[in-house]
């Protein structure tokens, strides 16, 4: 990430996901991360800036941590969290928890639906949010995140 237009987008997700309680730690990581230049520990986003492609990855991120369960939160990022985490459920809400993210930071969809991200799939997702199609709308609203009449506004950010 070189460009200022990345520094201010990268700041501007920075001061959100700071404003709703998750924190963003500047580190050195290793090469191996799930998403270049980002991992989870507990509440927390670890970033390596220098090795970060995508900005928007970072409000993904930070979806896992806000759509987990608060007694889960603690274990993420550690071996303790299990395989099993997160769930297709919880995948799909994290999905479209960012997609309201993206709606309150009014960025362009395309900066977290990348066309290197979601299995390929970026640009059905954002055809589908295009459409007021909320696949996961439901998990948002059984989460208490939302009202889906109101959506993608949030009645709050972290589960």
């Amino acid at each position: 990430m070189k460009s200022n237009n990345d520094q201010d987008l990268l700041q501007t997700i920075v001061h959100f996901l700071h404003s709703i309680n998750i924190e963003v730690v500047e580190q050195k990581l290793p090469n191996d991360t799930f998403l270049p230049g980002l991992s989870i520990y507990g509440s927390s986003i670890l970033m390596d800036s220098e090795k970060l492609k995508y900005p928007g990855d970072l409000l993904h991120e930070a979806g896992h941590i806000a759509v987990a369960e608060e007694k889960i939160r603690p274990l993420i990022g550690t071996a303790k969290i299990g395989e099993e985490w997160p769930t297709d459920g919880e995948e799909i809400a994290t999905i479209l928890w960012s997609y309201a993210a993206s709606c309150f930071l009014k960025l362009d969809l395309e900066i977290v639906f990348h066309k290197n991200g979601y299995k390929n799939e970026s640009e059905w997702l954002i055809e589908q949010f295009n459409n007021e199609n909320y696949i996961g709308l439901s998990l948002l609203e059984w989460m208490n995140l939302c009202d889906g009449a109101e959506f993608p506004q949030m009645k709050k950010w972290i589960r």
